[in-house]
C-alpha cells in the first residue's frame, strides 16, 4: 500500500506512559541523537503494544518509529486485508504520527477498503449515507474499524476510518 498520510495532532495519547513519555521529556529537555533514539525506540514499543491489546494477529509484526519524520513503519503477515488495514490505523492514529509506511503483506488476498479521515460534525450514519447512500449501513463502518472503535458515538475530528466495500 505504501505511505498513507495521517493528521499528527489527532489520535491516541499513547507517548505519554512509560518509557515513552521518558523518552519524550528527555527529548524536549535536550534534543541529542541518544534521546531521539530513544524516544523512536519506545514508540515503536508502545504502538506495536498496542496493536497487540487490539488482539491483531500479525505474524512477524515489526514496527518502527522514526521520530524526526513521525513516520511509523510497520512489517508482518496479516491473515486477511480487513486485519491489515486496522493496523494500519492502530498505527497511524497516534498522536505525533504523521505517515505509515505500510510494509505489511496478506496472506488472503480481498478487496481494500477505502479511507475517510472524519471532520467536525461527522456522525458515523453521515459518513454511511455518503459511501452506501444509506445512513442505516453506519454498523458496517462501525465493525469494519473495531477494536479501536468502542461506540459508534465515539469518533473524533482527523481520525482515519477504513469504509469497506458492501458485500452483495
Amino acid at each position: 500500500m505504501g505511505l498513507i498520510s495521517f493528521i499528527k495532532e489527532a489520535g491516541e495519547k499513547l507517548f505519554g506512559k512509560g518509557d515513552a513519555k521518558a523518552a519524550q521529556e528527555a527529548t524536549a529537555a535536550a534534543p541529542t541523537p541518544e534521546n531521539v533514539a530513544q524516544l523512536s525506540d519506545a514508540a515503536g514499543k508502545a504502538i506495536a503494544d498496542y496493536i497487540r491489546a487490539m488482539k491483531l494477529d500479525i505474524q512477524d509484526l515489526g514496527v518502527t518509529f522514526d521520530a524526526p519524520s513521525a513516520t511509523v513503519t510497520v512489517t508482518g503477515v496479516a491473515p486477511d486485508q480487513a486485519t491489515k488495514e486496522k493496523v494500519i490505523l492502530c498505527c497511524g492514529n497516534v498522536e505525533h504520527v504523521a505517515a505509515v509506511n505500510d510494509n505489511l503483506t496478506v496472506a488472503a488476498s480481498e478487496p481494500e477498503a477505502q479511507w475517510y479521515t472524519v471532520v467536525k460534525g461527522d456522525t458515523l450514519s453521515k459518513i454511511a449515507k455518503e459511501y452506501y447512500q444509506n445512513a442505516n449501513k453506519y454498523p458496517v463502518i462501525f465493525e469494519a474499524n473495531k477494536p479501536m472503535l468502542s461506540d459508534p458515538d465515539k469518533i473524533y475530528p482527523g481520525q482515519l476510518l477504513r469504509i469497506p466495500p458492501l458485500q452483495s
